[in-house]
């Protein structure tokens, strides 16, 4: 009976733990399947999320590349499938990181100061105090729009779901993420910035990232989303 309760608490785990196999453009999966332009994460059988948010695996999580590109329009609005509800509190933010000229886009890793924000979601309290973030219990990340003034080119898209359940300790914050190869077109002639590194960009002891829900829960509008502004073009 005991081996059989710590089965069952183990599976629960599994089932509470996501990835993010599927790109969606306008209400479309852009994939025929799983990690067919999106890269496959390390996590892709365990389910299991990044703890230290300064580990080389928070760019991508990949174990390798994908073999196609997806095209996204510039101004569409985009989502991720996920293999489980996403049920655990936190953010979903999104990133764009254009591949430098004379590099290939199935290959790139994406390292350096390349990475600009252009999404990121908050949380709510309804009139029984609950508190709820978008997409949340769904099996599906929050939606965000790739802004409209985006250059074109070869882009990787990064999404991200910050597990903050058990974040009132330091590195216990869980992060759940994804890259795809996109080829965005339609764009516009803007200047996407702040750059940032991936990893570089977080530390174990931001707000967004070592977090007291409670007090959040208080006072809504006070959650930092670590990382950079959001570039809206």
């Amino acid at each position: 009976m005991q081996l059989f309760a710590k089965f069952l608490l183990a599976a629960t785990a599994v089932q509470a733990h996501y990835t993010f196999p599927r790109l969606v453009v306008n209400g479309k999966a852009v994939e025929d399947k799983d990690w067919s332009a999106t890269r496959k994460t390390k996590n892709a059988e365990s389910k299991t999320g990044i703890e230290n948010p300064t580990s080389g695996d928070i760019r991508c999580y990949q174990a390798s590349n994908a073999a196609n590109i997806a095209t996204v329009p510039a101004g569409s609005t985009i989502h991720y499938i996920s293999t489980q509800q996403v049920n655990h509190p936190g953010p979903t933010q999104y990133y764009l990181a254009k591949v430098p000229s004379g590099a290939s886009l199935t290959s790139w890793d994406g390292s350096g100061a390349v990475w600009f924000k252009v999404g990121t979601t908050m949380p709510t309290v309804d009139a029984s105090k609950q508190m709820t973030w978008p997409a949340q219990n769904e099996y599906k990340t929050a939606n965000a729009t790739i802004p409209a003034a985006t250059p074109d080119g070869e882009y990787l898209l990064r999404v991200e779901h910050i597990a903050l359940h058990m974040a009132m300790q330091a590195n216990k914050a869980q992060f759940y993420l994804a890259c795809t190869q996109v080829k965005i077109t339609g764009g516009g002639s803007g200047s996407p910035g702040p750059l940032v590194s991936l990893p570089g960009a977080y530390k174990s002891t931001d707000p967004g990232i070592l977090v007291d829900l409670n007090k959040i829960a208080q006072a809504p509008d006070t959650y930092q989303p670590p990382g950079p502004a959001v570039w809206k073009g």
